[in-house]
């Protein structure tokens, strides 16, 4: 007699509380932060799980300065770590998130976008952080931003965001909008085994013989835990494969050259879009966030008039997944990019463009969503 299927678990979450699921399912042991509307829920929620669990600790920083300091340290001592926060706390961390790259130390950073510049519009969505994610910090540095347009994604993208910091040892910033982290809808939580979680690469040497900065075929050095009694040198300078402070050049250019290649070579496995209806579409339209879940019902409402529209949603948004938009490009007579901000992933998506088709912007700054109706009024007009 064949065996009842298992019925998979249900719960009615947030956006936020989905992130939380999905830190816990991919081993997060560590959270340092600071409350901020509209994050704060990850804090809270944290707060009450993550001390439950085996190892999990829980700190309420100072600022969201310390909160990522105190994530960068608890990551190198073997923890995988995360950290949340909105528009003027991630504007704080950003000389942390430059430390972070250049000691290479796996680490999760979540920030729900609100309206801004400065204090801005506390509980208003908004997509104005896109570029500060990718280049917030100073200098040359690899980084992997990722984004998620529902609940169900923000669960699966946190487990997504961790494998990531891990497996390429390098922060990895998890961006959504106060929409998608304040909806609530059912989400399914995985069966145990269901989601591939990924562990850091540790030494396989004796300690004298481990270099911490070493290069190797992938680019990412193992992490020898702090505490475990390998010899590491920590530091934000730039340094030799032992961690030791170089201006040697030929040092210097192998070290960025190293940290720039463990992300460039796996551009294929670290650059996610989902692609809706676009094998034959003549109209592109490319959106991530909530914006997303509006374009698919205006894509949906477009084609019961006719219009051939395609979609593709940006799961990553940096690496930039220029081959996915290249590709529509090249068959489209045009995209639209709809963003709530003046148009920061509209410039990623004419750069790969290059003039192969028109590109149109649909921009809202004024703390309101981008409704499906907008979207499909400008399909009409294209």
């Amino acid at each position: 007699m064949a065996q009842a299927k298992k019925k998979r678990t249900e719960i009615f979450a947030l956006g936020n509380e989905a992130v939380v699921e999905g830190a816990l399912i991919a081993g997060c042991t560590f959270y340092a932060g600071y409350p901020i509307t509209p994050s704060s829920e990850i804090m809270e929620i944290m707060a009450a799980r993550l001390p439950r669990t085996p190892e999990g600790v829980f700190l309420q920083m100072e600022d969201e300065i310390g909160s990522l300091g105190a994530a960068i340290g608890a990551s190198l001592a073997g923890r995988k770590v995360m950290t949340a926060t909105s528009g003027p706390g991630f504007s704080l961390m950003q000389e942390h998130i430059g430390y972070a790259c250049m000691v290479e130390s796996p680490l999760v950073i979540v920030n729900v976008m609100r309206g801004g510049p400065s204090t801005g519009l506390p509980t208003s969505p908004s997509q104005g952080d896109v570029q500060q994610a990718r280049w917030g910090t100073h200098g040359d540095h690899p980084i992997i931003v990722l984004s998620a347009s529902d609940v169900q994604e923000c669960l699966e993208m946190t487990v997504r965001a961790f494998n990531m910091a891990e497996k390429y040892r390098t922060p990895v910033i998890l961006l959504l909008d106060e929409v998608t982290a304040h909806t609530r809808e059912k989400i399914f939580l995985p069966e145990p085994g269901e989601y591939e979680i990924l562990e850091r690469a540790v030494p396989s040497v004796p300690p004298e013989w481990f270099k911490p900065y070493e290069d190797t075929a992938r680019g990412v050095p193992p992490v020898a835990p702090i505490g475990a009694g390998y010899r590491t040198h920590i530091t934000g300078l730039t340094h030799d494969p032992m961690g030791y402070p170089t201006q040697r050049p030929d040092e210097i250019n192998t070290a960025m050259h190293r940290m720039f290649r463990k992300i460039d070579q796996f551009f294929d496995d670290i650059q996610l879009v989902d692609e809706f209806l676009t094998e034959d579409a003549e109209i592109g339209i490319v959106a991530y966030g909530s914006v997303a879940r509006s374009a698919r019902l205006a894509v949906t409402k477009a084609r019961e008039r006719g219009y051939k529209v395609g979609l593709i949603t940006l799961k990553t948004l940096f690496p930039f997944p220029k081959p996915s938009v290249v590709a529509l490009a090249r068959k489209a007579k045009c995209i639209l990019v709809p963003e709530m901000n003046m148009g920061q992933m509209s410039r990623e998506v004419k750069r790969v463009n290059n003039g192969a088709t028109r590109v149109r912007t649909i921009n809202r700054v004024d703390g309101s969503i981008i409704t499906p109706s907008e979207i499909l009024k400008s399909i009409t007009q294209v």
